[in-house]
């Protein structure tokens, strides 16, 4: 069966959408169509609430985009799932945010994940997420470094190492039986970690293009009943016109 995904990378900066664009061809079937995105507006990088708030608008703008492109499913590849909610109420697919997938895949196939993310900050928003998945019974911890997003695409910054040496940690100190990598950023990390850790390491952006083709596959998508509802039309003020309901 042949469709059309586009992955959307929240944050502007190009060489990691085309990080997270491989990765989702890497495991995408032949037939799949995978379109790697920034929104035009948006930070370079996610890290806190508002950065996330902001990056949101970018993720929805392309994402009304996406029916007259011909797209048939969306993945929001940023682990705070900026904009998910409301991207579920306007896209004509199935949405799906990395950390969601990431975080039920994990919980199929281990008796306990913990997350590695990235700055220090980020912690509260991914233990909000995984209380707010229902992943409390199946989430050893949430770990953070000091390491700013960008250090993932930063050369001199020994990126891998520190991730490596957290995942260590979680394992020998959380018992955690499987890691889940915390930011789209780490897409390329997937296979040397496994090998050096011998546990599996999973990556929201290969789990979500496997989600969407299921989704696609079964003809399933967003209900339009009660939660996500498409959104009441309303007037809009200012610079957000572009962004009112039809």
């Amino acid at each position: 069966m042949r469709m059309k995904l586009k992955v959307i990378n929240p944050n502007t900066t190009l060489s990691m959408t085309r990080k997270i664009g491989e990765a989702a061809l890497a495991v995408a079937r032949p037939g799949t169509e995978i379109l790697a995105v920034s929104p035009a507006m948006g930070p370079v990088s996610i890290e806190g609430h508002y950065d996330e708030a902001i990056s949101a608008l970018g993720v929805l703008d392309e994402v009304r985009k996406g029916a007259a492109e011909g797209y048939e499913g969306y993945l929001i590849a940023c682990f705070d799932d900026p904009g998910l909610r409301a991207a579920r109420e306007i896209a004509n697919g199935p949405v799906v945010g990395i950390a969601e997938a990431a975080m039920h895949m994990a919980s199929f196939i281990s008796g306990g994940f913990s997350i590695v993310a990235t700055q220090h900050r980020s912690r509260i928003i991914l233990e909000h997420l995984v209380r707010a998945y229902g992943m409390d019974h199946a989430c050893r911890s949430v770990r953070t470094t000091e390491l700013a997003v960008l250090d993932l695409e930063t050369e001199g910054k020994d990126a891998a190492s520190v991730i490596l040496a957290e995942c260590r940690l979680a394992i020998a100190e959380d018992k955690a039986d499987c890691i889940v990598l915390g930011c789209a950023g780490m897409a390329d990390l997937v296979d040397p970690l496994a090998r050096e850790l011998g546990v599996p390491i999973v990556d929201g952006v290969a789990c979500g293009v496997k989600i969407l083709e299921g989704l696609i596959d079964l003809r399933l998508s967003t209900s339009r009943s009660g939660g996500y509802a498409s959104p009441i039309a309303k007037p809009y003020l200012g610079e957000l016109v572009r962004f009112q309901s039809p």
